[in-house]
């Protein structure tokens, strides 16, 4: 097939087009807008947190030709074009096999099909499924819809969550390093101050970034729970990165997995940890991102409730 050359999108940096995507024919796998949304959730962070240069990666294993930089769209806006462009094409079935590759789950393969499950809640509106036979990945027709709920997630209502009031906002009851300690709890400190001031984007991040010091402080604390956890973050090869590498996204997961914070504070924290990225300008302009007040408040209301659980369940560890 012939490159066909495109001219460039706006926001994306050094697009080039697209190259051997094939035609949509009748019996390829078409998905519904919410079975692509939930695609693109799995693709950028549920699987595993996909920056802008790995998602680029990602897609050019598709057949497209992009290169990241300067002016690249937000991650959402970006993977949503790519599924479009590729819904209803063999393609999108490649996608879903790379997604889902048993070799990138190796000691925690509970939680592919886990994902998987998930998955499959969507697509069986679009009449498919997705089947895991050991290495094997497959896709298979289905005649009519069959939903489970037995492990549905509880829906949070965000109001609810900031109305609640936090008593123990104690750094040092955590008990990690001392001079960490010390830096954390002046953190907290210069957030309040912030917020008097209403500097929406120093709350978000300095709520972001003494967040994941807490929870790498926990690892720390805790390297046996954390390196043994389903949820610990592993290179290609299967082994145990050292904590220091883990994202945030990966800290906040297994944290949750050792019960160590609740379902509100797991959700809001992967909200927090998304606006902690437009710390880039670049990212902000191109994702037009104005923080107000309100989500100031929720991503300081995300801290707070994350270190009033941490303080009431790590004594189980003790």
């Amino acid at each position: 097939m012939c490159m066909r050359s495109l001219p460039a999108k706006a926001g994306i940096a050094a697009y080039t087009g697209t190259l051997g995507i094939s035609k949509k024919e009748k019996n390829n796998m078409v998905l519904n807008s919410k079975s692509l949304e939930k695609l693109r959730l799995l693709i950028n962070e549920e699987t595993e947190y996909r920056s802008g240069p790995k998602l680029v990666d990602f897609f050019n294993n598709l057949g497209f030709n992009d290169r990241y930089g300067q002016g690249f769209p937000s991650r959402w806006m970006f993977t949503d074009e790519r599924l479009a462009k590729i819904n209803g094409t063999p393609e999108l079935d490649k996608c879903i096999k790379n997604l889902f590759n048993p070799v990138n789950f190796i000691g925690k393969i509970s939680e592919l099909d886990e994902h998987i499950n998930q998955l499959n809640q969507y697509l069986a509106f679009d009449k498919w499924k997705v089947v895991r036979k050991d290495t094997l990945i497959t896709f298979k027709k289905v005649d009519k819809i069959e939903l489970h709920d037995n492990n549905a997630e509880p829906i949070i209502d965000e109001d609810k969550f900031l109305e609640k009031e936090f008593e123990n906002l104690s750094i040092s009851s955590i008990g990690l390093d001392g001079i960490v300690t010390e830096v954390l709890e002046k953190r907290i400190e210069e957030i309040k101050k912030c917020l008097n001031a209403k500097s929406a984007l120093a709350v978000i991040f300095l709520s972001g970034s003494s967040l994941e010091g807490i929870l790498l402080g926990l690892a720390l604390k805790l390297p046996k729970e954390f390196n043994t956890a389903a949820s610990a973050a592993k290179d290609k090869t299967g082994k145990v990165k050292q904590f220091p590498e883990w994202t945030l996204a990966q800290l906040i997961n297994t944290a949750y997995e050792l019960r160590l914070i609740d379902e509100d504070v797991k959700k809001f924290s992967h909200s927090l940890r998304d606006f902690r990225n437009y710390i880039h300008p670049y990212q902000q302009v191109s994702s037009r991102f104005n923080p107000d007040e309100n989500t100031a408040k929720i991503c300081f209301q995300v801290l707070k409730a994350g270190i009033h659980q941490i303080n009431k369940k790590i004594k189980a560890y003790a």
